[in-house]
């Protein structure tokens, strides 16, 4: 998980309990999987008897870091920064322990707090004097946007953003006793300004330390999907679709992220890995890689119904099964499958499984077909095989009320919308 660290963060760390922060950007309400290797090194940072800070870059935020990117971002309001911090603290509250009166207990900090006093003239007088523009300008992350063809050069406002960050970790190195910041590897630059603003202004020793920027194996960003962003805030990706992301990552990227995302020993992941090179078809590190995040990130519930969901979709699951799936799970399985909508006065009136699956929806194009298909047993509704093609469907045949599951054969399914 170590990208690049300065000398003695290991001597100071093994001295001492260090206080260590990582800065995130409250753009939106929920953390997405780009964020859960900051998370994991804060993890990994409390549970070796250290104290780890969060902070919500409210200040930040309202800036921009142009690290890595080609376009300036918009920015927020203060009622809208205030409103993700809570709703990342929740978040984060599932990895970090905030609640106990251990030394190390984890705290949340917001740079608005004390960004928010400070007038310009103060900022230019006692923080941008000690950092020369030359110094500045040597950073990759200003390097890269002038040179950048794509991009239209960048703001005072975005210069400034190294120095922005520098005065945070000064002033929790000041406040709170911090001596280390934490970060991908494209915040070496910004976290080592904080260190020299700290030797600067106050003598004191500061270090830093970066993880490698999570990419996939064929060079693609990390945790985007066609839908976009894998989030934790199961409101933007259900934990079905959670465990999915991680299920169907190709075997190299596996053995890379089960080492960074779990807490799996080295004797379990090197065992994994030989199951691996043995069965690839049965994807164990996968497997093992979902269900560890899954139950880390939501809880081992929703991991079971997960595998459930998947199972009704590719396994021998059982009505059982899928009359327990909830609405939101069911429609996001059965996502892209064909479907048809159906008045519920059909099914109130009761109808033939042939008629409506023939002339309502025309899942099959004949009835002689359809009988064929239902005599060599290759037609289940909602994971019942259909015995019978006459039989009298109703409302108690409905999974919640409103939906029918019509599978032909192995792995051809349609969905029936039943509407009111």
């Amino acid at each position: 998980m170590i990208h690049d660290m300065m000398p003695g963060v290991e001597e100071m760390l093994e001295k001492t309990m260090g206080v260590g922060y990582v800065g995130i950007d409250p753009t939106a309400d929920s953390l997405h999987i780009g964020h859960l290797v900051g998370v994991m090194m804060l993890k990994h940072f409390q549970r070796c008897g250290h104290k780890p800070i969060a902070l919500v870059g409210g200040a930040t935020g309202m800036i921009g870091d142009p690290s890595g990117k080609s376009q300036e971002r918009n920015l927020l309001s203060e009622e809208t920064l205030r409103h993700n911090q809570e709703s990342i603290k929740q978040q984060l509250s599932r990895f970090l322990d905030f609640d106990s009166d251990a030394p190390n207990a984890a705290e949340l900090v917001n740079n608005y707090d004390w960004m928010k006093e400070i007038s310009f003239l103060e900022f230019i007088r006692d923080i941008g004097k000690h950092i020369t523009v030359n110094y500045m300008m040597a950073k990759d992350s200003v390097k890269k946007r002038l040179n950048s063809e794509a991009s239209e050069g960048m703001s005072f406002t975005e210069f400034t953003y190294q120095l922005v960050q520098g005065y945070d970790f000064l002033y929790l190195y000041q406040h709170k006793n911090c001596t280390l910041q934490m970060g991908g590897s494209d915040q070496w630059g910004n976290i080592t300004t904080g260190t020299e603003l700290i030797r600067r202004k106050t003598d004191g020793e500061a270090f830093a330390l970066t993880c490698p920027l999570i990419t996939k194996a064929d060079g693609g960003k990390f945790g985007k999907t066609e839908s976009g962003n894998v989030w934790l805030d199961r409101r933007y990706t259900s934990p079905y679709k959670f465990y999915q992301f991680w299920l169907n990552v190709s075997d190299a990227d596996a053995e890379k992220y089960v080492k960074i995302f779990t807490f799996l020993s080295r004797e379990a992941i090197a065992s994994l890995t030989q199951q691996q090179q043995d069965a690839p078809h049965l994807r164990p590190l996968q497997k093992a890689l979902a269900r560890e995040v899954t139950i880390m990130v939501h809880s081992e519930e929703d991991y079971t119904s997960a595998v459930e969901a998947s199972n009704i979709l590719f396994g021998n699951s059982t009505s059982d099964q899928l009359k327990k799936l909830d609405e939101d799970t069911l429609l996001t399985v059965f996502e892209g499958v064909p479907q048809f909508e159906v008045p519920l006065s059909v099914f109130t009136e009761g109808i033939k499984a042939i008629d409506l699956l023939v002339e309502r929806c025309p899942v099959f194009p004949s009835k002689g077909e359809m009988r064929k298909l239902v005599a060599g047993g290759g037609i289940a509704i909602n994971k019942e095989k259909l015995m019978d093609s006459e039989r009298l469907l109703g409302t108690n045949d409905l999974l919640n009320n409103q939906y029918l599951l019509v599978q032909k054969g192995k792995k051809n399914y349609y969905l029936l919308l039943v509407k009111a």
